[in-house]
């Protein structure tokens, strides 16, 4: 890292951590940043922290104590026109030029020790770079990639990491690489023969699966199933199976339908809960973890968070994941089924299939007849240390007087 000049501001003495998440489309990213957020704050108070994200909900997530957010303008996907202003008119570029403004005004001002991006080098149409050349170029904060355990099929992965040029803009910006999974499962650096030099950066933090609990209580009374389609967006054929599903004697069914869902799917599925009074239909639920730990079994769709929150309550789980465009989902869930973790449906997805699967698993115990398979899901606990290592290092760097500085100085003195 570059040094800092003596003319410089101080550096805040409060430790300063960013987390940028693109999040066009979905909760996924914005959930998992704002979960890093909590576990940095919560083993270390003395910590403030500056969420940068596309998604307005994420005011609405759990954020600890010293966390403010600063929402970007919205970029949604066409599923023919491709990226673009989610609510703007104009093209990809124009709202980027905005977001990106934010981006490198708000940590100008901010001054991470550390910055954390999430999945996407260089942010939504390079939209970061301004940013990450101005921190490298201070040299006062530590840069890390954050990437989930599957990205895609290794073809796409392979194809896109190459057309991005993913291994030089981490050189050149970048100090560490962070995968949130475990190499026993899945490797990313094996199944995308990613260089050694994205892997001498990179640490495997393990699935940020446990230490999600928090003290929301789940609901009482009748034993329940779950239904879980995050953020909604392309949940819809899901949403309809489970609510048409014959459901286990004695339980009752609850389905967190997401506030991406379409209107339209939302008010069927409220009206046939209407009519069954067995079934529960709830949108937008801050903290989903206290409703997976308490269910009989749990059917999601095969994003990261879900699937991690299912491996770390030990409930029965049906993965019904997601195929296109991107196939990440499915092939994170055809790993764990092959482990025994999770059960995977692909196919048709129907009330009938749904059905027998929760007739089969309800009235288990919580992990019986599963294999036991040492899967690391500890993460949470492990990215406070990183940060940690990260914040000193940094800061020893930057307390150490550059010599050409101090040069300068002296010859000041004596001219």
């Amino acid at each position: 890292m570059r040094q800092i000049s003596a003319v410089e501001p101080a550096r805040p003495p409060r430790r300063r951590v960013a987390f940028y998440s693109h999040d066009t489309q979905g909760l996924g990213h914005v959930r998992r940043t704002s979960l890093l957020a909590r576990a940095v704050v919560d083993a270390d108070p003395d910590t403030d922290v500056l969420l940068l994200s596309g998604a307005r909900e994420a005011t609405g997530l759990p954020l600890p104590e010293r966390t403010e957010v600063v929402t970007l303008p919205r970029v949604g996907k066409h599923p023919e026109r491709g990226y673009g202003p989610r609510t703007w008119g104009g093209t990809l570029d124009d709202v980027v030029r905005v977001r990106s403004g934010v981006l490198d005004g708000a940590l100008a001002a901010f001054r991470p020790d550390v910055l954390v991006v999430d999945k996407v080098p260089l942010g939504v149409g390079g939209e970061l770079l301004p940013a990450l050349r101005r921190l490298r170029n201070e040299g006062r904060t530590a840069c890390v990639l954050g990437l989930r355990d599957v990205l895609d099929t290794p073809e796409v992965a392979v194809r896109e990491w190459r057309e991005q040029r993913s291994t030089s803009v981490i050189e050149r910006f970048f100090d560490e690489v962070w995968v949130y999974g475990d190499a026993r499962v899945y490797d990313p650096l094996t199944e995308y023969a990613l260089p050694d030099r994205v892997a001498s950066r990179t640490v495997f933090t393990g699935y940020l699966g446990r230490g999600r609990t928090s003290a929301t209580t789940a609901p009482g009374g009748t034993p329940y199933v779950l239904c879980l389609v995050g953020g909604g967006q392309d949940g819809a054929a899901l949403a309809e199976a489970f609510a048409a599903t014959t459901l286990p004697a004695g339980h009752r069914g609850v389905l967190v339908a997401g506030p991406y869902l379409p209107e339209a799917t939302r008010d069927r599925l409220h009206d046939l809960a209407a009519r069954r009074g067995d079934l529960e239909v709830r949108a937008f639920v801050r903290d989903v973890v206290p409703l997976v730990e308490s269910a009989a079994a749990v059917v999601t769709m095969g994003g990261y968070n879900s699937v991690c929150e299912v491996l770390a309550s030990g409930r029965p789980g049906l993965v019904v994941p997601r195929t296109h465009p991107r196939a990440e989902q499915l092939v994170r869930a055809c790993r764990l089924a092959d482990l025994g973790l999770l059960d995977v449906l692909v196919g048709a997805i129907t009330p009938e299939r749904v059905g027998a699967w929760l007739a089969r698993v309800a009235h288990e115990a919580p992990g019986r007849g599963r294999p036991e398979v040492d899967v690391d899901l500890d993460g949470l606990a492990r990215v406070p240390a990183l940060v940690d290592r990260l914040v000193t290092a940094t800061r020893a760097a930057t307390s150490t007087p550059d010599p050409r500085v101090q040069q300068e100085e002296e010859h000041r003195a004596t001219a």
